[in-house]
C-alpha cells in the first residue's frame, strides 16, 4: 500500500492512489439483499474518525440496501451511474446521475436497483 501523508498544524492531508483502494463484495448480509461491491475509498482512520464510511458502491440489478435509520450519524448518497429507487422515510423516489440524498436526525432510507444496469454511487456516513 502506498499512501502519501503530510502533517502540518495538526491537519492531515493524504493522497491515496487508485491501486490502493480495497474492493470488498458483500452478499445477503445485514441490510444487504443480493450482492454489492464496495470500493473502500477512505477508511475511518484515514478520515481521522470523523466519518465511518466513504465508499463507492456498485449495486447490480435486483440488489438493494434495506431500509435503515441514521440516528447518531448521517449518510449521503450521490449517484454516479445508473438509476436507483430510494426511500426517504415514507416517500419513494427515483435518483439518477448527479442526484444526491442526505439522511440524518433519525430518518431512515433505502436504495434498490430495479433497472437492467448497475447503479454506482458514492456513500459517505458522517459522525454527528
Amino acid at each position: 500500500m502506498h499512501l502519501d501523508f503530510e502533517f502540518a498544524n495538526s491537519i492531515t492531508t493524504m493522497i491515496k492512489y487508485s491501486q490502493d483502494i480495497h474492493v470488498e463484495t458483500v452478499e445477503n448480509s445485514g441490510n444487504i439483499e443480493g450482492r454489492i461491491s464496495k470500493n473502500i475509498v477512505l477508511t475511518p482512520a484515514e478520515m481521522m474518525e470523523r466519518a465511518s464510511m466513504f465508499n463507492i458502491i456498485t449495486l447490480p440489478p435486483g440488489s438493494r440496501i434495506k431500509e435503515h435509520p441514521h440516528i447518531e450519524d448521517a449518510e449521503i448518497y450521490y449517484i454516479l451511474e445508473g438509476e436507483a429507487e430510494v426511500t426517504d422515510n415514507d416517500r419513494t423516489a427515483v435518483m439518477r446521475v448527479g442526484d444526491v440524498m442526505f439522511t440524518g436526525n433519525g430518518a431512515r432510507h433505502s436504495i434498490a436497483n430495479h433497472s437492467g444496469k448497475d447503479v454506482k454511487f458514492l456513500a459517505c456516513i458522517l459522525r454527528m
